[in-house]
């Protein structure tokens, strides 16, 4: 079943707040078996509003919309869907109790702008009146419509604990099976990807997408069908026919990152590492360090802008600095020994690198970087 996703809000479409409630709403919502046709984020002008939900309803199966729903003059989801489905408003008596509830305890809050939570289109069912969170349910012209707060964390609530209950009772008996993976794959662009897997032969249910996203390519792997044996079947076959072909190439798999995989593989083999950088400013320290648990595999690093660090704290020979420079495979090397011994690691890397903009030469452009690895019995550098 087709769905689409509004997500309203001036603070989304002027970028002071990330929109995160549409893609966690897209990920679960594909989990349970729900296409999304498409996604929008637009502001709070009523116009916009009516003409995102009267287009949505007219080519898919649900809508789902966030944001909006608030006390504040700004807050103006309920008018705007009032006038463009032609439901007058209404006191929802159920939701008015409450607020008189809560406002006979506190006050100093102003009546006219909490109780304008409990004027809603008529048919509207609340979500979850007991939450105190607004969220609404329409069905317009057979087709349901919920309405979520913009509120990250309430919104999220509200989709796992009820609209996804509720959907799965609309639709039981039309809904689809589906899952996917996501393979993580380094070494290989988009378009090397492509020609590797597009000579497997799949399964017409199986759809593959490619996503470069610096420096991997994430390859999804998404099978369909109507019979949930059937398609978890379908869909181990096709992960084991792609996994054959690309390899080494793929390093992790849907959630995985290269510091994560990395980080258990150390573990697996009861290794630990140190790292010396120079170009990339000690980001490799920061990307394996962001791993919980990682004090267990992680001694630290140098970062060694200067050549005077290099020689100093990595014991890296002036003579190969002025024979080769900096930036070169003998460096590299020496550095991922000087860090390897200087901290009695297992295994040391090192980078240096010419980030830019300036500073780059024929031989050596901006771009070029070198990578070092020293273990015990190797030690060796690529560019």
């Amino acid at each position: 079943m087709l769905g689409e996703i509004i997500a309203i809000g001036d603070e989304l479409t002027s970028g002071r707040i990330p929109n995160t409630t549409s893609g966690f709403a897209a990920h679960h919502l594909f989990k349970a078996g729900f296409d999304i046709y498409a996604m929008h984020t637009i502001g709070d002008t009523p116009a916009l509003i009516g003409e995102a939900l009267k287009r949505a309803l007219g080519r898919v199966d649900f809508v789902l919309v966030t944001g909006g729903l608030g006390p504040t003059d700004d807050d103006l989801t309920t008018e705007a869907v009032s006038e463009a489905l032609n439901r007058p408003t209404m006191p929802n008596l159920e939701i008015l109790s409450l607020i008189r509830q809560h406002l006979d305890s506190n006050t100093d809050q102003p009546a006219s702008s909490l109780e304008k939570l409990a004027w809603l289109p008529e048919g509207a069912e609340t979500l979850s009146p007991e939450t105190r969170m607004s969220g609404f349910q329409l069905i317009h012209n057979d087709k349901p419509i919920f309405f979520l707060p913009g509120i990250p964390h309430q919104m999220r609530t509200l989709l796992i604990e009820q609209v996804l209950p509720r959907l799965a009772t609309w639709y039981k008996g039309r809904q689809l099976t589906s899952s996917q993976r996501v393979f993580r794959i380094f070494g290989k662009n988009e378009t090397e990807v492509n020609q590797l897997v597009k000579n497997i032969i799949l399964d017409d249910n199986v759809e593959i997408g490619y996503y470069p996203v610096f420096p991997d390519v994430h390859l999804s792997m998404t099978v369909r069908g109507n019979d949930e044996k059937k398609t978890d079947h379908l869909a181990r076959k096709s992960y084991r026919l792609i996994t054959d072909k690309l390899g080494s190439f793929i390093y992790g798999k849907d959630r995985d990152t290269m510091e994560s995989v990395l980080g258990a593989l150390l573990q697996k083999n009861d290794k630990n590492l140190s790292v010396a950088e120079s170009c990339t400013g000690g980001l490799i320290s920061h990307l394996i360090t962001s791993i919980a648990g990682s004090s267990g595999y992680y001694l630290g690093g140098v970062t060694s802008y200067a050549n005077s660090m290099k020689t100093k704290y990595l014991a890296v020979d002036e003579s190969l600095l002025e024979k080769h420079g900096a930036v070169s495979s003998e460096v590299a090397a020496a550095m991922a020994q000087g860090m390897r011994l200087k901290s009695n690691a297992d295994i040391s890397v090192s980078v240096t690198g010419i980030a830019g903009p300036g500073g780059g030469t024929e031989d050596k452009p901006v771009g070029t970087v070198f990578i070092g690895f020293s273990e015990k019995n190797e030690t060796k550098a690529q560019r």
